[in-house]
């Protein structure tokens, strides 16, 4: 997919394709029923080849380091060298749109940046996308910053997921797929497969973003007027508990259901940071596509979003005023991405 392409073609240069919502993008950028037309796809490659065919560029390559303001520097650092590749061409530039994926932490904090993590405090549920910033470094900020500084070059938007739900065996925040390794453990071990978190998360209220919903709105928004340099959340449309989806996910994987005992002093991330070789010997054990499970999980970070004091929702009013109407039942969307994955062979 790194050959010279022709300059009368438009192309969609997807940086972050193999993520959950880049692979979602791939598949629905060439179907005939996308609203801007099926278009060639690329991966974010040599750049320099394609730069003057590139009419769109969908940025889903979100990247996190330990600390925010490392999160920012990356991050920067590789749109911001996308962008002046496309810009510096030696050739008229098609470069017409970007959408930019970023998510909740939006209204929440650095929540991942253990040295600020537990100092912060997040705007109230349900977020809106005209709250303004938090006075905390957050490297979705500075995203957004360096697409305005090129508001008279191209157009874009900003899509602000909540947990998605999807397939891909290198996101950096797979909930899923985090969850499917714990209970295929939890069953190899003989283990319950028991929720790990808070009485609180287990019945409040929480959202989630399908990736096919997710990528249908970005695709839209990029041929569509109302959405010029505007920021929209976008989720499922529905609202759930921990409890109605451990019931879900508990028949998915074929383990059986345990309620939340009240018991939080469970040490999820700590236990789970041993069973690397529990992992291997399931892997070779099924045969499935060799990983690492330090690569594809990501306990700390969902043990956080799971720790919440607060319901995790957001507002579609601005969405749906903007006409983006996708919507999706998450529990079902739970049960077709688990198949998805192991369609894959990346779980048992």
């Amino acid at each position: 997919m790194a050959q010279q392409e022709d300059t009368h073609t438009s192309v969609a240069l997807i940086a972050g394709v193999a993520s959950m919502a880049g692979l979602s993008l791939a598949e629905y950028l060439k179907s005939p029923t996308a609203p801007s037309g099926p278009l060639k796809v690329v991966r974010r490659t040599n750049i320099s080849t394609i730069a003057p065919s590139v009419a769109h560029v969908f940025y889903v390559a979100l990247q996190a380091r330990d600390t925010e303001e490392a999160s920012i520097a990356v991050n920067l650092e590789v749109l911001s060298n996308i962008l002046s590749v496309l810009q510096g061409s030696g050739q008229a530039s098609r470069l017409g749109h970007v959408t930019l994926q970023t998510g909740t932490k939006h209204y929440m904090d650095p929540i991942y940046d253990t040295s600020l993590a537990n100092k912060l405090v997040p705007h109230e549920s349900p977020f809106c996308e005209d709250m303004p910033r938090l006075p905390y470094p957050n490297f979705y900020y500075a995203l957004e910053d360096i697409l305005a500084s090129y508001s008279s070059t191209f157009t874009y938007s900003i899509h602000r997921s909540s947990i998605i739900v999807g397939a891909s065996s290198r996101s950096i925040y797979n909930t899923l797929l985090t969850l499917a390794v714990y209970a295929a453990i939890c069953k190899h071990e003989g283990m319950p497969f028991r929720y790990p978190m808070t009485r609180y998360t287990w019945e409040h209220f929480c959202d989630m973003s399908d990736a096919r919903v997710l990528a249908q709105q970005q695709v839209r928004a990029a041929v569509t007027e109302v959405a010029k340099n505007q920021a929209f959340n976008c989720t499922n449309d529905d609202v759930l508990t921990w409890k109605s989806m451990w019931k879900v996910l508990s028949e998915t994987f074929e383990v059986e259901y345990v309620p939340f005992d009240g018991r939080e002093g469970y040490d999820w991330v700590a236990e789970m940071k041993m069973k690397g070789p529990v992992w291997d010997a399931i892997v070779e054990e099924k045969g499935l596509y060799r990983t690492k499970m330090e690569d594809i999980t990501c306990f700390a970070a969902r043990s956080g979003v799971m720790h919440f004091g607060f319901q995790h929702v957001c507002s579609l009013n601005k969405s749906r005023d903007a006409g983006f109407i996708g919507y999706a039942d998450t529990l079902k969307s739970m049960r077709l991405w688990v198949e998805r994955l192991r369609e894959m062979t990346i779980i048992p």
